[in-house]
């Protein structure tokens, strides 16, 4: 009976889910090997490839531990891959980040970021992708010196803003959308 039961319930779940398990994230093609996402076949609500899409995330959080990606950070890559992968061109994805509070110690390049916390910065590679691939990326002046991270220990092509507040409104300004999480 039991035996029954277990081969009922994983044909069940089986069958049910194969679907689901048979597709895979994949990253690229902006960012190859962060922002893996799902392809999404079909959506009821359309994606307009011919819309810009212009967004800033809202980074001021990290990772626990000074050995792990941001994953905010990799949200930008997330959204660059799966709009280059539903068809909107590149050339239509305006994106920027705005960094400050405790994801500005991401930003520094390695060498600081080894000599401060004993480690390589995870997060070095991606974000050189990510500015590499047309990303603005932001640095709060306030949090650049309240932390001590002056412009100049972080990673080539950062900039600096007289703070957060001040991007975040500017770039809204602009037409950019938020995104906070």
């Amino acid at each position: 009976m039991l035996r029954i039961i277990f081969f009922s319930l994983f044909t069940i779940l089986h069958l049910g889910f194969s679907p689901l398990l048979s597709q895979i994230k994949e990253s690229g093609p902006i960012i190859t090997g962060y922002g893996e996402v799902w392809r999404i076949k079909n959506p009821d609500f359309k994606t307009n490839p011919a819309k810009e899409y212009k967004v800033v995330f809202d980074v001021m959080n990290t990772s626990e531990s000074p050995d792990k990606l941001n994953r905010s950070i990799e949200t930008a890559a997330r959204f660059l891959n799966m709009h280059a992968q539903s068809g909107v061109p590149h050339s239509n994805l305006k994106v920027a980040l705005v960094v400050h509070n405790k994801a500005s110690k991401d930003l520094l390049k390695n060498s600081e970021y080894r000599s401060r916390y004993n480690t390589d910065n995870p997060n070095e590679e991606l974000l050189q992708n990510l500015l590499d691939a047309g990303t603005e990326v932001i640095f709060c002046g306030q949090s650049s010196i309240s932390r001590n991270i002056p412009i100049s220990e972080t990673i080539d092509g950062v900039e600096l803003a007289l703070s957060a507040m001040t991007a975040l409104i500017q770039l809204q300004d602009d037409g950019f959308q938020l995104i906070k999480f």
